[in-house]
């Protein structure tokens, strides 16, 4: 498999170079130069096969010859080590749980299958590899999780001071080792123009700098795999199905329209967003106008720029006219999010956390237009990770998970930075 920059279609490299390199030398985020569709059979038969099985299968074509069969089912294995629950919340809608991970957020698995992928292509060489990601919450934590340990592998996260949640900080901020935490003071587009910028830097060429962010193929093209597991679980309502995908960088929703190309049948897709409303403006006007992003008490979508909007285009050869025969995408304030998660709870007793209540209000706005339909959105995050509004809006206390015990008491070590230059400085 081959990999172009959607900046420059003749510029071509491997996967393995598409992963090392994350960002093509213009800028232009790569895609794949072919995409199969599976056969009708997978699908009929989908409930039969287990998830490793189904995400070998989904992922295979990506990948290649560049890592031998039984190395990828190893990866996939390692991938996989946590279950992805389609919960019933109430008739016809089911919240797809991807929290039971490590790090209790969605970006586990992209996280630990990127960070496999790089490990095996590091393992015969004497080289540092240093992985430079943006986060605006719940990324940075996952990838710190994902590489740590890794061999040849130095990781640097970067995030904007005082806009992600306590324990989301602790998650990047605690681990030691190989992972080293930046606090900018600024936001998260301010993180992630520095980590673009510094992918063209000349003068850190030397530093081998790769990134984690959805915008790196492995991290992105594993999120598909959840999708096909929520269709295995719901297959046998035999009704067509919408997802709802809380949307910061557009990473889930672009997976979910690539597992579509592959033969899913996926009757329609809602990109849901809280103030950072770059695309419901552009499907409404027509018009692709990135504005600064504010900060919201969704966090982790407090994206301007969605990197990753540029691959659903190219998913669908920039015709905006079959664009909106599969997707739709609305936008809702936090006092929408905050009676979301009341109403939610009051009737169902389901918690969802800011994320999940912004992808649920989508959901049932594309779910009135198509009532003969069941939906599912998305809880990207689990409810602890966002304490500091669920617990005041519900009246209740929390249990601490497992997962988030082993940080609490542990102590932050991060770095202050303003500035470009001094991450360059940083990095030398």
């Amino acid at each position: 498999m081959k990999y172009y920059s959607l900046n420059n279609k003749s510029h071509k490299v491997s996967f393995e170079q598409a992963v090392v390199e994350g960002l093509a030398p213009d800028r232009g985020l790569y895609f794949p130069e072919n995409i199969t569709t599976l056969p009708d059979s997978f699908f009929t038969n989908i409930e039969n096969f287990s998830n490793e099985e189904i995400a070998f299968e989904a992922i295979k074509q990506f990948v290649g010859e560049e890592i031998p069969e039984n190395e990828l089912k190893h990866i996939i294995k390692e991938t996989l080590c946590f279950d992805f629950p389609c919960v019933p919340v109430e008739e016809n809608v089911f919240s797809l749980e991807l929290f039971h991970g490590p790090t209790m957020a969605f970006k586990d698995v992209g996280g630990r299958f990127m960070s496999r992928c790089l490990g095996y292509f590091n393992r015969d060489k004497d080289i540092r590899n240093t992985v430079l990601v943006a986060t605006s919450g719940d990324t940075g934590g996952a990838v710190a999780s994902g590489f740590l340990g890794v061999k040849g592998v130095e990781v640097v996260i970067l995030y904007p001071s005082g806009k992600v949640s306590d324990i989301q900080e602790r998650q990047l901020t605690t681990l030691g080792q190989n992972i080293k935490a930046l606090e900018v003071n600024g936001v998260f587009d301010d993180c992630q123009d520095m980590v673009k910028k510094a992918f063209l830097d000349e003068s850190l060429k030397h530093k081998n700098l790769t990134s984690a962010n959805s915008i790196n193929i492995a991290r992105w093209l594993p999120q598909m795999f959840y999708i096909f597991f929520a269709y295995k679980q719901l297959k046998k309502y035999n009704k067509p199905i919408v997802f709802s995908c809380p949307s910061g960088n557009f990473g889930n929703i672009c997976a979910g329209i690539m597992a579509k190309r592959l033969g899913l049948p996926i009757a329609h897709f809602v990109a849901s967003t809280n103030a950072n409303d770059t695309v419901p403006r552009f499907l409404e006007k027509g018009s692709y106008e990135p504005k600064p992003s504010v900060a919201t008490i969704s966090n982790a979508m407090d994206v301007g720029n969605p990197s990753n909007f540029i691959r659903i285009q190219e998913l669908y050869h920039n015709d905006l006219k079959e664009f909106e025969k599969d997707f739709s995408s609305y936008s809702y304030t936090d006092t929408e999010t905050e009676a979301a998660i009341k109403d939610i709870y009051s009737r169902t007793n389901y918690i969802a956390e800011p994320h999940g209540a912004v992808g649920y209000l989508g959901l049932k706005k594309e779910m009135a237009k198509q009532p003969d339909s069941i939906g599912v959105f998305l809880e990207t995050a689990h409810p602890i990770k966002f304490l500091d509004v669920v617990e005041p809006l519900l009246g209740l206390k929390l249990p601490i998970p497992k997962q988030i015990e082993s940080v609490l008491g542990k102590e932050k070590i991060r770095t202050k930075i303003s500035t470009y230059q001094d991450l360059k400085d940083f990095l030398n």
